[in-house]
């Protein structure tokens, strides 16, 4: 079975057009057409019907598609090793990270890697979350830093390992009346002007989970998809941000506290994720207890594990943004 057949397969299927995945594969759109033609002859059925312009699997094309996809990725990565060995012993890993994870956990860990494995270089690839687990699978990068819902028995693509987790924090500005306690109840929270992430970041989407919960609405002044900009906001007094503890913020600027439901603590689980199809470097070991470790120092926990957040986590692995 020609393997350029089932990448062209598995691209269509996954780009929906024959122009799209034509331009993905630089081939042109006939020549792609008659690939999969003769795939469909060689396999006895059809693998796509119309859709007005759009092609949509069938359901045989369906039932081979995780198949095709595995074939294509372990032919990926025994090309990498192949390079790999022509090259000599290059010794890069490859972490895809987004901006806000990067801000929080890079610039001191970068050093202190350097110094504890010195023939390894970290090449860091700043994407946004939700494109992490396509880059694990083409092969853009060997591991992913995320966060995650608590991966389930059947996302047997992925392996994880879980970091310390962050908590989550409302941030506003000294003079508005918020309280003089370290903590907040969520049901005192929602009633100030809140300040949030849109929906496609975790922070947001625990957050949400623990108002529903809580059977408390949130009094939603503003969601952005910056979360710095949150802050600013916070930080002139026009509502309570709701960020992660991984985010940098001026302490003369904004007072932090965490968020509480039922005295216990709203956690984001993030973990480093690699695709467990593709053979990662052996340099690649002990790469995630090395960035735990600095978690946990650079973040030290205060509070037992939030039981809210438990109840959240056992969603399936999602495709979300930054913390």
């Amino acid at each position: 079975m020609d393997l350029r057949r089932l990448k062209t397969f598995v691209t269509v299927a996954e780009h929906g057009t024959v122009s799209k995945a034509a331009e993905l594969l630089r081939i042109t759109q006939p020549a792609l057409s008659r690939q999969i033609g003769t795939l469909e002859r060689e396999l006895g059925f059809k693998l796509f019907e119309r859709a007005g312009r759009r092609l949509v699997l069938t359901p045989h094309g369906e039932q081979l598609l995780g198949d095709c996809r595995g074939i294509v990725a372990c032919a990926a990565s025994l090309n990498e090793r192949a390079q790999t060995l022509r090259r000599g012993d290059l010794r890069v890993l490859k972490i895809a990270a987004s901006a806000l994870t990067i801000e929080a956990l890079f610039p001191e860990f970068l050093s202190r890697y350097a110094a504890q494995v010195p023939d390894v270089r970290l090449t860091l690839v700043e994407a946004d979350a939700a494109d992490h687990l396509d880059m694990l699978e083409s092969g853009e990068a060997h591991l992913a830093i995320n966060v995650v819902n608590g991966v389930q028995p059947h996302d047997h693509r992925f392996g994880s390992f879980a970091l310390p987790p962050f908590r989550m924090l409302a941030a506003y500005a000294p003079s508005l009346d918020v309280g003089t306690a370290d903590t907040i109840e969520i049901e005192r929270l929602v009633q100030h002007p809140l300040l949030l992430l849109d929906p496609s970041y975790a922070t947001r989407n625990v957050f949400d989970a623990a108002c529903r919960v809580a059977a408390v609405t949130p009094n939603v002044m503003l969601e952005c998809s910056a979360a710095h900009a949150l802050v600013a906001l916070a930080a002139g007094g026009h509502g309570v941000a709701v960020i992660p503890s991984a985010l940098k913020t001026d302490p003369h600027a904004v007072r932090t506290i965490e968020i509480t439901h039922r005295q216990e603590p709203l956690e984001l689980t993030v973990a480093v994720l690699w695709d467990k199809r593709r053979t990662l470097p052996r340099y690649a070991e002990g790469f995630s207890e090395l960035l735990a470790q600095h978690v946990r120092e650079k973040y030290p926990p205060r509070k037992p594990r939030a039981k809210v957040a438990a109840a959240v986590h056992r969603a399936p692995l999602r495709r979300s943004r930054q913390p």
